[in-house]
């Protein structure tokens, strides 16, 4: 059973904001911008990042500056629903870097892939190659991005 997700005051829904738009912000910067002192402003971070809420830190890459303009939105069927398949397909998933996002869909396709690749042979070598031989990979269909309207960004609190 899943616990309830924790209570967030105004205070910590503003510092959640500052962190989703600059995560390397001093304390002490956090905290102006969040109209707390730094002490309190600390407390509150830690215990966000204790219970959760915050998940991790990272640096957002551009894919087309690191070599990686293409964007492929991939659908994927499996030939069965064993849990033995599914585990593996998973593994599979998880051993490519391509694969920015892997999602499970309801629907008439079982997963949802978010791939990247240097271009259309890149990712015809990723398709034919790898996907299509993966553990319980009945049928696939690829969509690719022509341009993006908007992208993921801040969660809204």
């Amino acid at each position: 059973m899943k616990s309830a997700p924790p209570v967030l005051d105004a205070a910590d829904r503003r510092i959640l904001r500052e962190l989703q738009r600059d995560g390397r912000l001093p304390i002490v910067a956090l905290a102006e911008r969040v109209g707390l002192s730094a002490t309190p402003c600390q407390r509150r971070v830690k215990r966000l990042e204790e219970e959760g809420v915050i998940a991790r830190y990272a640096a957002i890459l551009d894919p087309r500056r690191v070599g990686l303009p293409l964007h492929a939105f991939v659908q994927v069927a499996l030939a069965s629903h064993a849990e033995e398949v599914a585990r593996a397909f998973h593994t599979a998933i998880a051993e490519r870097p391509e694969v920015l996002a892997a999602y499970v869909m309801s629907g008439d396709m079982d997963y949802m892939l978010h791939v990247v690749a240097a271009d259309f042979e890149a990712y015809a070598e990723f398709a034919l190659k790898a996907l299509l031989r993966m553990p319980g990979v009945k049928e696939t269909r690829s969509s690719f991005v022509l341009s993006a309207l908007k992208q993921p960004g801040e969660v809204p609190v």
